[in-house]
């Protein structure tokens, strides 16, 4: 019984994203009749300026904003795990990964505007490095609840100053941990959508993938459509795939 029912999730939780990777290789031009297998509508893709400048502007942001947001978060998680634990403190860290979307999304528009902050590509990546910044420091904290501090009381015993502490001892320890988190930090980028729409502000040169197809989807599903959703799903799965590996590998008996 208990089987069953953890197909019948699966099968609900993962059917309709079935049906729209089979839809993209869909020969003709209607979205939900099958009329044979062709692979088209990914030929397409590359031959579209407006999709392949999306892309690049995605990729820009994802990458810039991960650095950042990794950078910090890996900071915020190490300086958080040497003081007191405070649940008001977790309260106020975790909650860009708890409020909606939307809510952050127009404080920060609100705050760009009140400062005259001109939008565009840079206020997206400002965006999303205060939108990730929570979540690498959820899982670099993960691996720090079992890190022994000896080992960096040792280094400075032994005349290590904190960089090279850091360098030599914490960082290599905590590498795996890192690693996940900026794949995590990458994906979210990659495919968020309400927070780059309301800080992106006018103009092709600030829109981002997601931003792209909310645009095309006005004018209905197209397999060309289903095509780079289908990428999309694919690249997030195995970012969030490699992810889990490398943070499963920075627990220590895992």
């Amino acid at each position: 019984m208990r089987k069953a029912y953890l197909a019948f999730i699966y099968v609900f939780l993962y059917t309709p994203i079935a049906v729209l990777m089979i839809l993209s290789f869909n020969k003709a031009g209607m979205p939900t009749a099958w009329t044979g297998f062709s692979t088209d509508w990914y030929g397409r893709l590359l031959e579209s300026p407006k999709i392949i400048a999306a892309a690049k502007n995605s990729l820009i942001v994802a990458i810039i904003s991960t650095f950042i947001a990794t950078t910090i978060g890996t900071l915020l998680a190490l300086g958080v795990e040497r003081r007191k634990a405070s649940a008001s403190l977790d309260a106020l860290l975790f909650t860009p990964m708890i409020i909606p979307d939307i809510v952050l999304a127009i404080a920060l528009l609100s705050f760009f505007t009140m400062v005259k902050f001109t939008l565009g590509l840079h206020s997206i990546i400002l965006a999303h490095v205060v939108f990730n910044i929570a979540f690498v420091c959820a899982v670099v904290r993960a691996r720090l609840k079992s890190f022994d501090w000896s080992l960096t009381e040792a280094s400075y015993d032994l005349g290590a100053g904190a960089l090279t502490t850091f360098r030599k001892i914490t960082f290599p320890l905590i590498w795996p941990a890192v690693v996940a988190a900026a794949l995590l930090a990458f994906t979210l980028s990659i495919d968020e959508f309400i927070i780059a729409y309301f800080t992106a502000g006018a103009g092709q040169g600030s829109t981002t993938l997601p931003m792209q197809i909310y645009a095309m989807i006005r004018f209905g599903v197209t397999p060309e459509i289903n095509a780079m959703a289908t990428i999309i799903l694919l690249v997030s799965f195995i970012l969030v795939l490699t992810a889990q590996r490398f943070n499963r590998g920075s627990v220590p008996g895992t």
